[in-house]
């Protein structure tokens, strides 16, 4: 494998990086490329199914389902983002990325990432509202806060990914490195960097405190005062009512943090560990497969309208009142 590196400042210049994956038998590799395959596509199907019922039932159209079709949204590029590459690299023996091809897909990825760490926090704070306070929750939750609060996951999540994409690009890699890895992620790119990257470490440190912890603090703030604000509810029967409505929800957080939440504290640390593979599976592959799953599906409005707008999309009623099959 022949790669082009050029001299330049006294340093070798990297266009290339060796993507190692999943090191197995070319059978094998064959088996996870359609069983990856397969999970790729049923999660756009799920996600786009999602989006297109909650902008099709007149009902869906309430501030946890418009933050739900943002999820959705999002998780459909996140996957998008890694899944296509790595099947590639299963049926090929060049797993080479580029070095802006593996920039590129980095920024992605660590946008998607750091805006569904605080989309989940503002759909928390939405759950907060909601239980804790129903009377003026339509005063609270208009379409212009759900609408701003949409905007400002988006905007955090592309500044934070810019700033640490400026400093991961700039740091220098000697010849080919071989990243031992699916997909290009901040934790390989530190280890593989042939200089001293503590200050990139550090700032990417430092943002992944904030995007993680503030969100953090937010979620468990409101479950707190939605557990304190359930627990006065008299009957047994209103309790679990109030609680169906962020169980869900509470769940997707679960996973979603508790699989990120070590890989990218110390991701340098991470990185000698050769789980880290398959923690990253956890987050980038499994999670968005489930998200809709145990979010949506299991919702009695989302289900109701599934059928309503899937199942009897081909029943319409004529002008006489009669329905055409």
């Amino acid at each position: 494998m022949i790669t082009k590196v050029l001299e330049a400042d006294n340093h070798t210049v990297t266009t290339h990086f060796v993507l190692l994956g999943f090191s197995t038998r070319p059978a094998f590799q064959l088996l996870l490329f359609f069983v990856f395959l397969a999970i790729y596509l049923l999660t756009l199907v799920e996600n786009f199914l999602i989006i297109f019922v909650i902008h099709s039932d007149g009902q869906l159209h309430k501030p946890m389902y418009f933050f739900l079709s943002n999820l959705s949204f999002l998780e459909m590029w996140y996957v998008t983002v890694i899944s296509p590459k790595m099947q590639i690299d299963f049926l090929s023996h060049d797993k080479t990325i580029s070095f802006n091809g593996c920039m590129t897909q980095l920024y992605f990825f660590v946008t998607f990432v750091c805006t569904e760490y605080i989309l989940l926090a503002a759909m928390a704070f939405d759950r907060y509202v909601a239980i804790c306070n129903p009377l003026r929750y339509p005063l609270i939750m208009t379409n212009q806060l759900c609408g701003t609060l949409a905007a400002g996951c988006w905007f955090c999540g592309l500044m934070t990914a810019m700033i640490k994409i400026v400093f991961i690009a700039r740091l220098h890699y000697c010849g080919t490195p071989h990243i031992n890895h699916y997909f290009c992620d901040i934790s390989p790119l530190l280890n593989v960097s042939c200089e001293d990257s503590s200050q990139a470490e550090l700032v990417d440190f430092f943002l992944a405190l904030m995007v993680i912890a503030v969100p953090l603090c937010v979620v468990v703030a409101s479950y707190a005062t939605i557990l304190t604000t359930i627990l006065r509810i008299p009957s047994s029967q209103g309790r679990q009512k109030a609680f169906s409505t962020c169980a869900s929800h509470l769940t997707v957080v679960i996973l979603f943090y508790s699989t990120t939440l070590f890989t990218y504290a110390r991701p340098k640390l991470m990185y000698a560990y050769n789980s880290n593979k398959m923690v990253s599976v956890l987050y980038t592959i499994i999670v968005p497969l489930l998200n809709p799953i145990i979010y949506c599906l299991r919702n009695r409005e989302v289900k109701a309208a599934l059928r309503k707008t899937i199942l009897c999309k081909g029943s319409e009623p004529r002008e006489d009142g009669t329905v055409i099959n």
